[in-house]
Order: C-alpha cells, then structure tokens, then sequence
C-alpha cells in the first residue's frame, strides 16, 4: 500500500485509519512488545517520519487500538451477559454467571489483554499530556459503559460496579502475560513436566480471579 501526500482532513483521517488497521493486524500475528514503529511504517507504505505525522509515537497508535478495541468488545459483551445471566438467580449466581461470561469473553480476546497488560508500564509512556488525555478520557467512557453493563444484571453492586471492571481489565493484562510462556519456558515444560504445575490457563484463570473480585464486593446481609 502506498499513499500521496495528504491534502485534505479526509485524506489524513484515510492514512489514521490504514496505519490503525495495519498495526492491528500485525498485534493478531505478535506481542505488543515485538511491534516496532519500523514495521509499521514498511507494512503500511510510508515513511517512518509520515507515520509520526499522524501519531506522535509507536504507544500513541496503540493506545488508540486500545480503545478502539475495548469498545468493540463492550459492545460485543452486552449480549453476551443477556444471554448469561439469568435475572431468576440470587446475587452469588447471577455474579458467578457474569463471572463466567467476562472471562470467557476476554480469554478469546488475547490481543485486547496483551493491549491492557502494557497500558500501565509502556503505552502512557512516550506519548505527550494531550495524548494521555484524550486516552484516559476514553478508557473513563469506555470503563462506565462497562460498569453499567455489570450493574444491569448485578445491581446490588451499586458503586462498586466500576471497581470491580477496573480490577478485572487490570487482572486480565496481568494474567495474559503468564498465559503466553516464550518458546524457552515451553521448552523448559516440555523435558520436565512438573515444572509446569502453575502453568496459567488464561481462561480458569481469569474466571478464579474475576468471580473472587466480584462475588467478594457483593454487600453483605
């Protein structure tokens, strides 16, 4: 792909959209860690200093991937909590089925947890205030959609719902970095079996973790 000088506000909103659409297709083929600005620029078919016109930074792209995808995946999630929770049940069901649809709805979604595992430590780096503003302003809009969704099947979380979907999008980038061992601790799994004991599953791990954070901020009679 290769493209002419923007001119026009349309044009530079194309060349936004195709770097976006190129990184995420290279997030579904390597670790956040392994995307470099470098490839970026070649997979697309711009320079690198054309990249940076348009984000200021590596972490300034991903950081709008992010979003991007935290809010297709809300919006994936609604239905899915219809479909899961049944209003019938008393508190504690209702929360270990919310638990379940969340976990096993974030464990298909690895790139998103990849996404949130780096958020912290490397993405709010290396990106200007106003960059962070715009990110955090998303991530608020997008936790109170996600708060809200709770909420409707668990109401008796109340205005614990935000924290606990804090915690979970917190524990699912932390878990997906054990989930993903590198080809040498497979290896070192491999010859000696015992050592994987603790090996994570992504998805078991996830549903102890989020049923734990969500039945634990239920109120108590």
């Amino acid at each position: 792909m290769t493209f002419q000088r923007a001119r026009s506000e349309e044009q530079r909103e194309v060349r936004r959209r195709a770097i976006l659409e190129t990184t995420s297709v290279m997030l579904d083929e390597m670790p956040v860690a392994e995307v470099t600005l470098n490839e970026m620029s070649r997979r697309v078919g711009l320079a690198k200093t054309a990249v940076l016109r348009y984000f200021e930074s590596r972490e300034a792209v991903l950081l709008d991937l992010l979003d991007d995808r935290t809010t297709t995946w809300l919006a994936e999630l609604e239905p899915e909590l219809a479909r899961g929770v049944d209003s019938g049940r008393s508190a504690v069901e209702r929360a270990e089925q919310a638990a379940e649809v969340i976990s096993r709805s974030l464990a298909t979604r690895t790139v998103l947890c990849d996404l949130f595992g780096a958020q912290g430590g490397v993405l709010e780096h290396n990106v200007s205030v106003e960059v962070v503003r715009r990110h955090k302003r998303a991530s608020l809009g997008n936790l109170a959609v996600m708060a809200g969704l709770v909420r409707r099947h668990l109401p008796e979380l109340g205005d614990r719902a935000e924290l606990f979907c804090l915690n979970a999008l917190l524990m699912a980038g932390a878990l997906s970095a054990y989930a993903t061992p590198p080809r040498s601790l497979l290896a070192v799994y491999e010859s000696e079996p015992a050592l994987a004991v603790h090996q994570v599953d992504l998805r078991a791990a996830l549903r102890l973790a989020i049923i734990t954070s969500l039945v634990g901020m239920l109120p108590r009679s």
